[in-house]
């Protein structure tokens, strides 16, 4: 079977080949180099996969047990490796059951490319077998959309597909191809996409705008920095590095800005929002000059905006110029790459030490310890808590394991204590909240980080969400390590009835399976933790482990996750109980 080669395709010097449109998916997939993908087939989608089974000597497809499952690992495999995910689905059920992935990698920037197959272009509109608009429900979800009806679109259009998902703020792109556009021939040629009209992924930065917000930075008495994905995507986290260490600026991270910056990084001061930590979120309405760097000013983080940072002069270093003043009303708005504008910003700062101004955070970092900290990793209460498992898994990985975390208590746990040494090491669904996340990004994860221990960390709820997963697992023998934090409770929906319902436990009581014995139905190796004796022994067990390994930790039931502020109120009403 003739291969076009990527470098090839940089020379322009192919000649064209007649082909079948669905052959032609399978040479711009190589083109890109894409060359894992997950998905699930089906009728609409089947000549797409039949050209797969020929080519399963350069690329390898990954049959998930759901198309939710195969966008979730797509997009573990994106985020740790900054490249793009793929999936593909047939049309009507296999196309919808795309959408949440879709709309998990829309606001959380992850690039991925979904191929869904469609039925052929003289029935669309016809209620055909299996026939769903997709291009219709996954506008609002996607940063592109296409539906191709003829072979000849293919090469184009999966170009530009690339191109959209990766460039500028990354996000998902979806390409419907009907029946009849897979069976065609065409002359195909594939040429790489690096312009779209009208469309500027990477402004243009102004010099002075970059010159105004080093003059607010050096005369600050207390500037603060927030950090997001931002500078993940855009590597740009030397950059950061550098500018906190120059200016002595404190820096907090957004959730998905977790590893963006060593987690034992003196001017590391912790996590903003909900969740976050005590300082960073208080310190927020004391700070002179706020500077957000690739975040958006979530509500999680910003709590009450009538109330948030209004003592400060706000810098905003951001990509996309549709988050400037969204939220946050911007003084100065500094668009462009993160690594470009940071490498500008960094020789018109001037050398500070801030200390006294350092000396607040880690005040209030004492005072979180006391509270809340030191109750969490080094509890003398009997039941085991959420805290103390993420410490242990600390110590035994040596901070060095990507952890994905799904959605709910565990998760904000794992955000809290996960300590990081290397970037793209946080993984979880930050700005959609998806449970059942986590069990198939932990698949993709470490299919795109072989070299890396991937840890999944998951409620007993959002687990049974994703489950079938677990197949996909045992049928790869992909040697993740999934720690089930078991409380029989959806956590976070109790915690809030607890303090904000008079502890109505309404459907949040969970009657669960036996996980163990489940997991040993897929020949997974698994354990079960009760007492705290057993702990570090069954962690270090599963870390040694060259295989997938089973974790199932019984927590207390009724633990909160503190500090908290409550939704609607100000960062300034951080409770710590």
């Amino acid at each position: 079977m003739e291969t076009l080669k990527k470098e090839e395709t940089k020379t322009n010097k192919q000649t064209p080949i007649k082909i079948s449109g669905a052959e032609a998916i399978i040479h711009c997939l190589l083109a890109e180099g894409a060359n894992l993908v997950y998905g699930y087939p089906g009728g609409a989608i089947m000549p797409i996969y039949d050209e797969l089974y020929k080519f399963q000597d350069k690329l390898t497809h990954i049959l998930t047990r759901h198309e939710q499952g195969a966008t979730h690992a797509a997009q573990g495999y994106a985020r740790v490796t900054g490249d793009v995910g793929v999936a593909m689905a047939t049309s009507g059920p296999g196309a919808t059951n795309l959408v949440t992935g879709l709309a998990d990698a829309q606001i959380d920037s992850t690039p991925m490319v979904c191929i869904t197959g469609q039925v052929t272009r003289h029935l669309l509109g016809s209620d055909a077998f299996q026939e769903t608009d997709i291009i219709g429900i996954s506008t609002p979800v996607t940063k592109w959309n296409y539906q191709i009806t003829r072979a000849e679109e293919i090469p184009e259009i999966m170009a530009k597909a690339f191109y959209i998902a990766r460039s500028g703020r990354p996000g998902p792109v979806l390409v419907d191809i009907t029946k009849n556009a897979q069976f065609e021939e065409l002359d195909f040629f594939y040429e790489p996409c690096k312009k779209v009209r009208s469309y500027n992924p990477v402004p243009k930065p102004n010099k002075k705008a970059i010159e105004a917000a080093a003059e607010l930075i050096n005369s600050a008495k207390k500037p603060y920095i927030v950090f997001g994905q931002g500078v993940i995507l855009g590597k740009a986290e030397e950059q950061l590095k550098s500018v906190v260490e120059k200016a002595g600026i404190p820096a907090a991270w957004t959730i998905l800005g977790l590893s963006a910056m060593d987690t034992d990084h003196p001017l590391n001061v912790g996590m903003v929002g909900m969740h976050g930590n005590y300082g960073p979120n208080l310190l927020t309405n004391e700070c002179d000059v706020l500077i957000a760097i690739g975040m958006r000013f979530d509500d999680r983080v910003t709590g009450d905006l009538d109330t948030y940072a209004k003592q400060a002069k706000v810098i905003h270093f951001d990509i996309d110029p549709a988050e400037i003043d969204k939220n946050v009303k911007t003084d100065v708005a500094v668009l462009g790459n993160a690594r470009e504008t940071l490498d500008l910003l960094l020789p018109l700062l001037n050398e500070n030490r801030h200390e006294a101004w350092h000396n607040e955070f880690k005040k209030k970092y004492e005072i979180e310890f006391d509270a809340v900290i030191k109750n969490d990793i080094h509890p003398t209460k009997e039941g085991l808590t959420m805290g103390e498992v993420m410490e242990e898994i600390n110590i035994a990985s040596e901070n060095k394991a990507v952890i994905v975390s799904d959605v709910g208590q565990h998760q904000m746990f794992a955000c809290r204590y996960a300590k990081f040494k290397q970037t793209k090491s946080n993984i979880t669904s930050g700005g959609l909240g998806t449970m059942g996340f986590a069990l198939p990004a932990a698949i993709g994860a470490k299919m795109g980080a072989m070299d890396r221990e991937v840890v999944a960390i998951i409620g007993d709820g959002g687990y049974q969400m994703t489950i079938q997963e677990l197949g996909t697992i045992f049928q790869n023998k992909t040697p993740v390590k999934i720690v089930v934090l078991n409380n029989d409770h959806l956590g976070m929906v109790r915690q809030w009835q607890e303090l904000f319902f008079d502890s109505r436990y309404a459907s949040t009581v969970m009657v669960n399976p036996d996980f163990v014995k489940i997991a040993e139905g897929y020949h997974i190796k698994s354990t079960r933790v009760k007492e705290r004796k057993d702990l570090k022994a069954a962690v270090e067990e599963m870390m040694a482990s060259k295989d997938a390994f089973f974790l199932e930790v019984c927590v207390e039931k009724e633990d909160n996750v503190f500090p908290m502020i409550p939704s609607g109120a100000s960062v300034s009403d951080v409770r710590l109980k």
